[in-house]
């Protein structure tokens, strides 16, 4: 089968005091011991390496902390890691942190044509797009309201459409189907399964055990940034669900 995600020792670092505003003192105190600088680093990944076959459904799963956005988020392109390769094949349809990219200030319609041109697509074919677009995300009578009047189950529909308009080959979901009411959860949920019945291969965090082991083939169970074991779906999910008694 053909490798559509390879992810290959990487490792995530954040500088804990970036940002801070430190003293003068602190400052000489850094540059006359340099090697005391790298307690201020968290390492959220460490040497994190798997696979993802074309079509295949691949769960990660852990507790809070474990390092599962990181890790999608390193798939989507939004951030690169300190250490370590990936590689993803095909277009990419991320639905993590939805309305990441929006400008707030702008209508629904400009967004969609914002956040579409992040994703590669073309002016003309996102202008075909928008009566499905809100079809789905049922805002037709918020069309010309700035987004910043959004509840964020609004923000969330508008954004989850967007990004569903076209097939990817790589979906990549973190905990989106949470957002908004009932009914758009079973309505997000049966485009998602639409998806991953289409043959597009699937990069899936959740906290809910029971849809990971039903949903994915294999799956990666991360632990404090490393991973602590890897194989069958329901297998590792038991392991996960016992560990927690």
């Amino acid at each position: 089968m053909e490798k559509i995600v390879s992810v290959n020792d990487v490792v995530m670092e954040y500088d804990l005091n970036r940002g801070k505003v430190r003293s003068l003192k602190e400052k000489m105190y850094n540059a006359l011991h340099p090697s005391d600088n790298d307690k201020t680093l968290f390492r959220a990944l460490d040497g994190v390496s798997f696979e993802v076959e074309k079509g295949e459904i691949f769960g990660i799963i852990g507790n809070n902390g474990a390092g599962k956005s990181t890790m999608l988020k390193l798939l989507a392109g939004i951030m690169h890691p300190t250490g370590g390769s990936i590689s993803v094949k095909g277009s990419i349809a991320p639905m993590i942190e939805l309305g990441t990219g929006f400008d707030f200030e702008l209508s629904p319609e400009e967004n969609i044509q914002l956040s579409g041109s992040i994703l590669g697509y073309d002016s003309k074919f996102l202008k075909e797009k928008v009566p499905d677009i809100f079809d789905f995300s049922e805002l037709w009578d918020f069309r010309d309201v700035p987004v910043k009047y959004f509840s964020s189950g609004m923000v969330a529909r508008l954004a989850f459409a967007i990004s569903t308009i076209v097939i990817p080959d790589v979906l990549i979901v973190d905990e989106i189907l949470s957002v908004g009411d009932m009914a758009f959860q079973r309505k997000s949920y049966k485009r998602m399964l639409e998806l991953m019945e289409s043959g597009t291969t699937v990069v899936y965090v959740s906290h809910d055990i029971d849809s990971i082991s039903r949903l994915c083939n294999r799956v990666m169970w991360l632990e404090k940034g490393k991973t602590k074991c890897m194989g069958e779906a329901k297998e590792i999910c038991k392991m996960f669900v016992d560990s927690m008694s």
